[in-house]
């Protein structure tokens, strides 16, 4: 090292495990090890997962840095160890081929910054070395790590600790309780934003209310999916539910909200709720005719276990199991992310229910990609939640129960729809 300024290895690593190349905590804490074993003095970490699959990183240390970027679908990680001084970077490059399960690698040497080829120059640094001993280290580096939820074309990311709270592959799904700085413990299923401690009330409180004050008289509900707890706690606020029957497919999901996110999962034990940890499909093809007044679908994207919740098949079981008058509320994507999900169900919604029956509500959700969301409904009945007048009783249960997004207002607004929307849905 005396002959060069720096040492830089360009590694390739090969048949690595896919599972690690796309798990951003795992790679940012092998990096930042791989570096400390080294004997090198980590100053910063950043890094980001991009949704469905890929992480690229920078671990920032006082002898320069160490680099990656993924692609867990080929099971390969470019890496770049670049160092000054005395670290050896072949000790971080045998850490790394070890966590990273590779099978084969490539590396190439360099010296970087050769001496004989450089001229030194002379000036003054001493009004530089006294800023640098004004400042302390504060023994800790700063971690910078990235989620993004996203399509081929947008998305949305969330910076995050790089805690792991919970990580379950179940049957169905990677399970994860991951945490935010901005958001609070956040809930994410392949890889997808679903609810977060901070934003959650958007979404379940827009799910549950403009359906139960549009009926007026719901006993009875069903909700599909919904593992985070979070629908079933806004629907057993109204004291005149007598039964909330939940089925949800996996039972991983519930396990991990129970345990870390207890606000959103607060209802979970109440005796008015029947918990079913099944196939919510299956569950509406054999349940019997007009059997519940509301029947809500709080599933996650139109993809893996949710697939078969965006089916005719499905709605037309949603249809046959309301009661005369009952109101079918279900996710329904959004549509500036993902229009082509967004306007078929509605049309299928059409098709079953009618045309005049099947509104559609917008809401808002930060830690959703494009922040604006949908639900999407089928009234079997005349109560169009576009048209109550129940300003006085609706505010007096949010000022009651102390809602934080619904209110009369919001509950009329949200079926005002965007002429590009409408365009979308009406051809």
């Amino acid at each position: 090292m005396s002959n060069a300024l720096g040492n830089h290895i360009l590694v390739e690593f090969m048949g690595c495990d896919p599972h690690i190349m796309n798990d951003v905590s795992s790679i940012e804490r092998d990096m930042v090890d791989a570096a400390l074993k080294a004997g090198a003095t980590v100053i910063n970490s950043t890094f980001h997962h991009f949704s469905p699959y890929g992480v690229s990183g920078v671990v920032v240390i006082q002898e320069s840095h160490l680099a990656i970027h993924t692609w867990p679908e080929y099971g390969y990680a470019a890496v770049d160890l670049f160092t000054c001084g005395e670290m050896d970077a072949w000790i971080s490059f045998d850490y790394l081929k070890e966590c990273f399960g590779a099978k084969n690698y490539s590396a190439l040497e360099m010296k970087r910054g050769a001496v004989q080829l450089l001229t030194r120059n002379d000036f003054d640094i001493s009004s530089m070395r006294q800023k640098a001993g004004e400042w302390s280290n504060p023994e800790m580096y700063t971690r910078n790590v990235w989620f993004t939820d996203k399509d081929d074309n947008q998305g949305l990311s969330l910076r995050y600790t790089g805690e792991v709270f919970f990580d379950v592959q179940s049957p169905f799904q990677r399970v994860r309780i991951l945490e935010s700085p901005k958001y609070g413990k956040l809930l994410t299923l392949d890889d997808m934003f679903m609810t977060t401690e901070k934003d959650e009330f958007h979404y379940h409180e827009m799910i549950s209310h403009p359906a139960m004050f549009t009926h007026g008289n719901a006993k009875n509900i069903l909700v599909i999916g919904g593992g985070d707890g979070g629908t079933v706690r806004e629907f057993l606020r109204h004291e005149g539910v007598e039964k909330v029957t939940m089925v949800e497919i996996d039972g991983e999901v519930i396990r991990a909200c129970k345990e870390h996110l207890p606000t959103i999962a607060a209802s979970f034990d109440d005796p008015k709720l029947n918990l079913i940890v099944g196939d919510g499909i299956a569950f509406a093809r054999e349940a019997a005719n007009e059997e519940f007044d509301l029947v809500i679908v709080d599933g996650s994207d139109p993809v893996g276990p949710a697939e078969g919740l965006f089916s005719v098949e499905f709605y037309r079981n949603c249809h046959r199991i309301l009661k005369p008058g009952g109101i079918l509320v279900a996710q329904g994507e959004s549509p500036k992310f993902n229009e082509q999900a967004f306007t078929e169900l509605n049309i299928t919604l059409q098709h079953i229910f009618g045309k005049e029956n099947a509104p559609i509500s917008l809401f808002y959700v930060p830690t959703y990609p494009t922040g604006m969301w949908s639900f999407q409904y089928g009234l079997k009945g005349s109560a169009q939640p576009k048209t109550i007048s129940k300003e006085t009783e609706i505010d007096q249960f949010v000022s009651a129960k102390g809602l934080k997004y619904y209110n009369s207002d919001i509950h009329k607004a949200s079926f005002a729809l965007p002429n590009f929307v409408k365009t979308l849905v009406n051809g």
